[in-house]
């Protein structure tokens, strides 16, 4: 049987973190909460294509369509 082990990300709550989305997408966000298969709870501000922005309150990101997410704050 397999199981999913949580991501280490607990040292980034309420923190600043830039992640890559498949499709070109780019956000840069602040972490609210995530579950084991890595699906984020995020405080996000979207950038498509670095042409429009976006400000969002609250939104949950499937942790399958993330291509690279990084941290954007000391921790």
């Amino acid at each position: 049987m397999s199981y999913a082990y949580p991501p280490k990300l607990k040292k980034n709550y309420g923190k600043k973190i830039k992640k890559k989305l498949n499709g070109g997408r780019h956000v840069q966000e602040i972490l609210l909460g995530f579950d084991p298969f890595m699906n984020l709870v995020i405080d996000a501000l979207w950038k498509w294509q670095s042409v429009e922005q976006n400000n969002i309150e609250m939104m949950a990101t499937q942790g399958n369509s993330i291509v690279v997410l990084e941290g954007l704050e000391q921790v």
